[in-house]
């Protein structure tokens, strides 16, 4: 179901509510990595290009009342300010009196960015009287935080809930991560390959059999793949492995053999440390006092004939340890092989294989990289986003 957009309403001296997702990691009081505040300039800068008043709101981080002053949206300020090239005023409450007394006085083209909304116990818990309070900041309702559109808060879901006649519209961000993952959970050109791993298939279950159902091949990596090698009854050595998941894996691998591919050699090493010492072996012969770490090589050539005839291919999760130098050549292999393919749209949903995208310098070689991992993977199984129901749906949807 496509969703209305900011281009469809108009925002002309318009006090427009914007959810951003400027959860982004700090350090030393500096926003240290501004992807997902450059993620959202698009649209920021539609809206003040078409005489709008910007009033931006998001999360950062997981306060408590003991540590909250690390979470102020200040930094996050400062840097909007200097990529937008434009005072930024940030308040120091989500709302009261002093947020409806600033946003009174707002004239077009000026932008506030709210207080950190996990600041309210009620955001989380979509408390209305929140929602309410924000909604009557707004003439227009934008979510472009896809990366939080899973969530049902009072900033995501709730603003429209209480306000059903608040026009509420997707951003460029939100409608590019619907458009493109959209594209490869409904309409893929084949061939269709999915690539999943991880830590843990429990994590993702609902995702691999939807997408088993509709993909021409699964290629499996990362811890998950662990599972598997025990439900197939392999030594897995002092890997992590989910017990409690076997059978769903054996019941898996039966259901859907010839389409789930495994690693067939691994990188083990006897420790989690970044300088363990490390060797290849194949995933029918690991050691019992070693512990898998990330694919090896003659598995990357496996994978590697199965992506290169590839139309449209999805990849969720790391195939190792690749924050560990030794044991991130399996998942940076799988950036390169995605990176080469040519006419092909590549989708990484997110999460640690967005990062590792990011890390290998591949992200402008991708098609789309979505911001959001938890609400990408949500998405690729079929389930309806509390913060994407709402949003208005677009004529002729």
């Amino acid at each position: 179901m496509r969703k209305k957009t900011i281009r469809d309403v108009d925002v002309n001296n318009k006090r427009v509510l914007v959810r951003v997702d400027f959860n982004v990691p700090l350090k030393d009081g500096e926003v240290a990595d501004d992807m997902r505040i450059r993620a959202a300039l698009p649209t920021i800068q539609y809206l003040l290009d078409h005489n709008a008043k910007v009033i931006l709101m998001s999360h950062l981080g997981r306060p408590k009342p003991e540590n909250r002053d690390q979470f102020r949206m200040d930094p996050v300020a400062r840097r909007l300010a200097e990529l937008l090239g434009r005072p930024v005023k940030k308040l120091d409450a989500v709302v009261g009196p002093e947020v409806e007394a600033a946003v009174a006085a707002m004239q077009p083209g000026d932008v506030i960015l709210l207080e950190n909304t996990r600041f309210e116990p009620g955001e989380k818990k979509n408390d209305p009287e929140l929602a309410r309070q924000l909604a009557a900041l707004a003439d227009v309702y934008v979510n472009d935080a896809f990366g939080s559109a899973h969530r049902a808060h009072a900033s995501t879901a709730g603003v429209k809930q209480v306000r059903p006649d608040l026009p509420a519209v997707a951003g460029f961000l939100m409608e590019r991560e619907l458009e493109f993952l959209g594209k490869v959970r409904e309409n893929p050109e084949r061939p269709y390959v999915v690539i999943l791993g991880g830590a843990k298939i429990s994590d993702k279950i609902g995702v691999l059999e939807r997408l088993a159902q509709i993909a021409d091949a699964v290629l499996i990596g990362g811890g998950m793949a662990n599972t598997f090698f025990k439900a197939l009854g392999y030594e897995t050595g002092t890997s992590l492995v989910e017990e409690d998941a076997v059978e769903t894996a054996r019941d898996l691998l039966q259901r859907y053999d010839g389409k789930l591919h495994l690693p067939v050699d691994a990188v083990v090493a006897d420790r989690f440390a970044p300088d363990a010492e490390a060797e290849v072996v194949d995933v029918q012969a690991v050691p019992a006092d070693k512990m898998i770490l990330d694919i090896g090589p003659k598995t990357i050539e496996h994978f590697g004939d199965i992506l290169r005839s590839a139309k449209t291919v999805f990849w969720n999760g790391p195939m190792g340890v690749f924050e560990f130098e030794r044991f991130a050549k399996g998942t940076f292999a799988i950036a390169e092989l995605l990176a080469q393919l040519d006419g092909a749209t590549t989708v990484v949903g997110g999460g640690d294989s967005a990062a590792a995208v990011r890390k290998a310098g591949l992200s402008d070689k991708m098609t789309h990289v979505s911001t959001g991992g938890g609400a990408s993977l949500e998405f690729m199984e079929g389930k309806e986003l509390p913060g994407v129901a709402v949003l208005d749906d677009a004529e002729n949807a």
